[in-house]
């Protein structure tokens, strides 16, 4: 039976969870295992320094990937609830005004970076030994950062239709293909961090050349020409929207200037190193917890614009316990098996002996964040722009930024760790009672 977006607001909301989140969650998954291979890779056959400038790198080229996310991720809020209403005209137009939006936007951000390149990378914590590898490991990312983008935003497109199951494979086959490039030229062409680059750089194309098959044969969205036409109305709902998960990347990437900073005063390279560990564990060991909030997301959207309120209020119930369940278990193994998930990336010994404790702070929080995550998600998926945009930034920007800027000067290294599960439960306070409070106003049932 062929799987249609229709099937949101009918079917069983707990098997469309489902149907939506594993393939989610695989997908993240594996779009993770690429930012571990690089990192175990280049740490067992570089060294530490080159994690140090992996770790400098990488948010500057996850904020052009982060348009990518943040267009796909606002304008499927658009494109799912004109889903819900029938309105298949304005859903074309969306998905076309997506494209348009992130091209237009990573390009502007890819020769921005070329020309300010080295001013960018001292900016994001460059320092020292760490300036040269972290221009090698740049420089091609950043041509490919469009094409990441473009597969980002396509793969948001792809779960509002209900074809979850391609947009895994979108995330899982340049994911595999990194692997395999990664072997090649770190270990046998001995191209060290500029393998690993060029690996993922090709990944990124791979991605790219897979979303166009998907739009040529497989979407039911149908474009021509007169879908790019701009409509100003429709691109600022778009961006509206996709300025909350935009301005969320853009404050961590302030987030991880001032931290690489804090990190480097504090810690030296040590301690850079350190985190470039863990902030590849906050990234890979939550891909459950995430996968459910993206899956959530389409299902809640449609259902809003079918204006069928209690089964939003049902999925976010049902979300909400699964995520949770789920980040408590992560957290456990984290809990007990952390020396042996921190050797698996790295054999120095001063990364070894700091990283396990500070890898337990970090995640200290980790069962509650659910809240959080579905809180913003829930109101995105609504369309309420500004109430989504501040929810989000309550972690990374009213909250952690503060923490790490105050707390290490009393606490030293501990204090920028120990900042992180204080950010979390405060987010979540604040979080929960404004998506409890609205859920109680909606019609057709209680909380």
């Amino acid at each position: 039976m062929q799987e249609t977006a229709e099937d949101f607001g009918t079917g069983d909301l707990k098997k469309l969870l489902m149907r939506q989140a594993v393939p989610a969650s695989v997908g993240i998954l594996f779009l993770t295992v690429n930012m571990l291979a690089d990192t175990i890779l280049v740490g067992r056959w570089v060294g530490s320094i080159a994690i140090a400038a992996l770790t400098v790198v990488t948010p500057i080229i996850f904020l052009m990937a982060s348009i990518g996310f943040a267009v796909g991720a606002g304008g499927s809020s658009v494109l799912s609830r004109a889903l819900g209403a029938k309105n298949h005209g304005k859903a074309e137009k969306t998905v076309a005004h997506q494209m348009l939006l992130t091209t237009i936007l990573t390009l502007i951000l890819m020769f921005a970076g070329y020309f300010y390149a080295d001013w960018m990378l001292k900016l994001f914590g460059a320092q020292g030994e760490i300036l040269k590898p972290a221009k090698e490991f740049f420089y091609p990312l950043l041509f490919a950062g469009p094409l990441q983008a473009l597969s980002a935003m396509g793969n948001s497109v792809m779960r509002a239709e209900d074809r979850a199951r391609y947009a895994m494979v979108g995330m899982i086959a340049p994911s595999v293909m990194n692997l395999v490039f990664d072997v090649l030229f770190i270990k046998v062409m001995d191209m060290g961090v500029f393998g690993a680059a060029l690996a993922t750089s090709l990944s990124f194309a791979a991605g790219f050349i897979y979303l166009v098959w998907y739009f040529v044969k497989k979407s039911k969205i149908r474009l021509n020409f007169s879908h790019f036409v701009p409509d100003f109305k429709l691109a600022g709902e778009i961006g509206g929207l996709s300025f909350t998960p935009l301005a969320r990347q853009s404050v961590i990437s302030v987030l991880s200037i001032l931290l690489n900073h804090q990190l480097f005063s504090f810690g030296g390279d040590t301690s850079v190193a350190v985190y470039g560990i863990i902030s590849r564990m906050l990234m890979f060991a939550l891909f459950p917890v995430n996968g459910i909030t993206e899956g959530f997301q389409p299902i809640a959207g449609y259902n809003f614009g079918a204006k069928k309120f209690d089964r939003v209020q049902k999925i976010v119930k049902i979300s909400l316990v699964s995520a949770s369940t789920l980040a408590v278990v992560i957290y456990v193994l984290i809990l007990i098996f952390a020396e042996e998930i921190v050797s698996v990336f790295i054999d120095d010994p001063k990364v070894l002996k700091q990283t396990p404790n500070a890898l337990r702070w970090v995640f200290a929080a980790s069962p509650v964040i659910a809240i959080q995550l579905i809180g913003s998600a829930y109101f995105q998926s609504s369309g309420k722009a500004i109430k989504s945009l501040l929810l989000t930034l309550t972690k990374q920007g009213f909250f952690l930024i503060p923490l790490i800027l105050i707390l290490p000067d009393y606490f030293g290294i501990f204090g920028i760790w120990v900042a992180f599960p204080i950010a979390d439960v405060l987010s979540v306070l604040v979080t929960g009672s404004f998506l409890f409070a609205s859920l109680k106003k909606l019609p057709d049932g209680k909380l």
